[in-house]
C-alpha cells in the first residue's frame, strides 16, 4: 500500500522524513492541516518495529491532532512527529538537536512539544535550533510540562461523564487507569484527591507500584486492567486500547482517559455505544496540553508573558465542547466519536473557506 492510498493519510499536507546519521535521527513529520494556523502536536519516540508502522502511527496522531486542535477551538492545525528508537536507551542531546534543525526546515509550519518517550528536557536541546519548540521552562513565555494540564482535563471530563451516565461524583466510582506515565500517574493523583478509588497498571511495574504506594490504588497486570470491576475505564497509555477483543471484557460504564486514538476503528464505537457506554472521544478530553503549549505559542508570537488565566478559559470550554458532543450523541442516536469527528472537520472546512 502506497502512503498516498493509506487510510491514514486522509488529506495529509506532507509527511516529511529526516534523517541524520551521525546523530542516530531517524524522524518523521507529518502534517495533517495548517487551516486553522501551523500545526501542531507532540514529538514521540518508540521502538516501532517497522518503518510502516512508525508511518502510520504519525499519520493517525497527526490528523487526530487536527482533531483536538479545532475542538479544543485554539488556532493552530494537526502536525506529530514521531522518533524510531527505543527512548529509553537510545536518547542523546545530539539527537534532539538534529530534530530542532528538521523542525526549522519547515520553516514555522510545524510547533513541537513533548509526547511518549520525550520530555521537556530533551526538547531544551531541540531549541538550541528551532524557535518553533513549544512545552519548555526558562523564559516568560514558557509554559512548562503540558502534562499536569492535559490530566487536569481528563478528570474534569472524567466528574462530567460519571455524572451523566452514573448520576454520581467522582468521590463514588472505581477508576481503572491504564498506564501511570506522564499523564496518567498525575491523574491518578488527581482523582484519589476527590476521593475515587483506583486500579491502575502499566508496563513499567515500578511506576505503577509508585503511584499505589501514594494513592492507595491496587495494581493490575496489564492484561488484566480489562476485566477489573469499575466505573471508569481511562485509557492513559498508546492508543488502540478499546478493540472488538477487549470491549466485551470492559465492565465500565464510562470509558474516558488521555491516551490518543483510544478506538481501533469507527466501527468499536459504534459498538460501545450499542452496548450502552458512554464514550468521551480521547481528543475532546484530552486537549488540555495542547492548550496549555498553544498559550506558550500565543505569547511567543506576541512577545508576552505566559498567560494562565487564558489556558483555563480554553480548558472551561473544552469541557463545555465535550458535554455538547455528548448532548448531541444522545439526541441524534450516533456515537460520540462520530458526532466529534464531524464537528471537528466542520470547524477545519470552515477555516479553510
Amino acid at each position: 500500500m502506497s502512503i498516498f492510498s493509506s487510510p491514514a493519510f486522509e488529506d495529509h499536507e506532507g509527511l516529511h522524513a529526516f534523517h541524520d546519521r551521525a546523530a542516530g535521527l531517524n524522524c518523521l513529520i507529518a502534517i495533517h492541516s495548517t487551516a486553522r494556523g501551523p500545526a501542531s502536536g507532540g514529538v514521540r519516540m518508540w521502538a516501532y518495529p517497522d518503518d510502516q508502522a512508525a508511518i502510520d502511527d504519525a499519520l493517525r496522531l497527526s490528523r487526530a491532532m487536527s482533531h483536538k486542535n479545532a475542538m479544543a477551538d485554539i488556532d493552530l492545525g494537526g502536525g506529530k512527529a514521531v522518533i524510531i528508537g527505543d527512548s529509553r536507551t537510545a536518547k542523546t542531546p545530539a539527537m534532539f538537536e538534529a530534530l530542532g534543525r528538521a523542525i526549522e526546515a519547515l520553516g514555522g509550519r510545524y510547533w513541537a512539544a513533548e509526547d511518549v518517550g520525550v520530555s521537556p528536557a530533551d526538547l531544551t536541546h531541540s531549541r538550541k535550533f528551532s524557535r518553533y519548540v513549544a512545552g519548555l521552562e526558562g523564559h516568560p513565555a514558557a509554559s512548562g510540562d503540558p502534562s499536569p494540564v492535559t490530566a487536569e482535563g481528563v478528570k474534569r471530563g472524567i466528574a462530567l461523564c460519571v455524572e451523566r451516565a452514573l448520576g454520581r461524583q467522582v468521590s463514588q466510582v472505581t477508576v481503572a487507569i491504564q498506564g501511570v506515565g506522564h499523564v496518567g500517574a498525575i491523574l491518578a493523583r488527581k482523582l484519589a484527591a476527590d476521593g475515587a478509588k483506583l486500579i491502575v497498571c502499566d508496563i513499567n511495574e515500578a511506576a505503577a507500584a509508585a503511584v499505589a504506594a501514594e494513592t492507595g490504588a491496587k495494581v493490575v497486570s496489564t492484561g488484566a486492567i480489562f476485566d477489573v470491576e469499575a466505573d471508569v475505564f481511562a485509557p492513559c497509555a498508546l492508543g488502540g486500547a478499546v478493540s472488538a477483543a477487549t470491549l466485551p471484557r470492559i465492565k465500565a460504564r464510562v470509558i474516558a482517559g488521555g491516551a490518543n486514538n483510544q478506538l481501533v476503528d469507527a466501527g468499536v464505537g459504534q459498538a460501545l455505544f450499542d452496548a450502552g457506554k458512554l464514550y468521551a472521544p480521547d481528543f475532546v478530553i484530552n486537549g488540555g496540553g495542547i492548550i496549555n503549549v498553544a498559550g506558550e505559542i500565543r505569547a511567543l508570537e506576541r512577545g508576552e508573558a505566559f498567560d494562565p488565566s487564558w489556558v483555563e478559559g480554553k480548558v472551561a470550554a473544552m469541557i463545555r465542547t465535550l458535554a455538547e458532543v455528548l448532548d448531541r450523541s444522545a439526541s441524534e442516536r450516533r456515537p460520540a466519536d462520530q458526532v466529534a469527528v464531524q464537528m471537528a472537520r466542520e470547524r477545519i472546512a470552515a477555516a479553510r473557506r
